[in-house]
């Protein structure tokens, strides 16, 4: 049999897997069945609430794929059975619903296992979730629950907008909590600990093979620590400029829009 370069392909998926219609698209599919088919683990490690992953999961037809999600807070497999889960306690999620910030700017959102809750109507967010059909539900955080918190996060649509949001969270709870941002205009807050590649460490005590053997995709600072941590992490040509300079001894591939992951993929592993 065939020696494999890499026993798993990991990536994220909006900026990396996904093209710039935020869906997965027909040559990135055939080429993670043929990676399947070839005994390659594919797992998927996204900011993306595990129904939105589910909704890829089933256009790729994969077989035995792993969801990491809300960037390392959860993990499940295809059936949507929890694997791994590192949640925000709950008096600390509470507090940072009190986070100050620009409400005609920024909104304030909520991924839990029962959803997703935000704190205005802001309906262009649904053209990530046409797949999933993944809708927001309006809540106010002074009433709202803080049970079973994947993340917290903040989008603005100008990412200067931020700056204030993340010099009061670092302030406040660099101590006791992970803030990244998975993209320029979303800043995200988990427990203390999570992170994609903490993560992918978890999934791969249940394999026979361990980071080294795992080749990386990501665009966003949310990809660092994984991108830092498998045996070959690439970024791709559309990444975060914040993460291009800090991993440059990383490879960067083409573009999202050109699924450049396939065919960097098929080049890799001979399909």
């Amino acid at each position: 049999m065939q020696q494999l370069p890499f026993n798993a392909l990991v990536s994220d998926l909006d900026g990396t897997l996904l093209n710039r219609h935020h869906r997965i698209g027909e040559f990135t599919i055939d080429t993670l069945n043929k990676l399947e088919q070839k005994g390659v683990d594919i797992i998927l490690a996204t900011g993306r609430n595990h129904t939105d992953v589910q909704s890829i999961l089933q256009k790729i037809g994969s077989e035995k794929a792993l969801m990491i999600t809300s960037n390392g807070a959860r993990v499940r497999d295809l059936q949507g059975s929890l694997i791994y889960s590192n949640s925000l306690p709950e008096a600390l999620a509470r507090e940072i619903y009190q986070t100050p910030f620009d409400r005609s700017k920024v909104c304030l959102n909520t991924y839990q296992d029962e959803g997703w809750f935000i704190n205005v109507e802001v309906p262009e967010l649904a053209k990530y979730h046409q797949d999933s059909g993944l809708m927001y539900q309006v809540v106010d955080f002074n009433r709202h629950h803080a049970r079973d918190m994947e993340k917290i996060f903040f989008i603005a649509r100008n990412p200067k907008d931020l700056l204030p949001v993340e010099e009061y969270l670092r302030a406040n709870y660099s101590d006791c909590t992970s803030i990244v941002y998975s993209a320029v205009t979303c800043l995200e807050v988990m427990n203390k600990g999570v992170s994609k590649g903490d993560a992918l460490a978890h999934v791969l005590q249940d394999k026979p093979y361990g980071l080294q053997n795992c080749i990386a995709f990501g665009d966003g600072m949310n990809d660092l620590e994984m991108l830092s941590r498998v045996g070959k992490g690439c970024i791709m040509q559309d990444a975060d400029a914040r993460l291009k300079e800090a991993c440059p001894h990383l490879e960067q591939i083409g573009s999202h829009q050109d699924e450049a992951v396939a065919t960097y993929a098929r080049e890799i592993f001979g399909v």
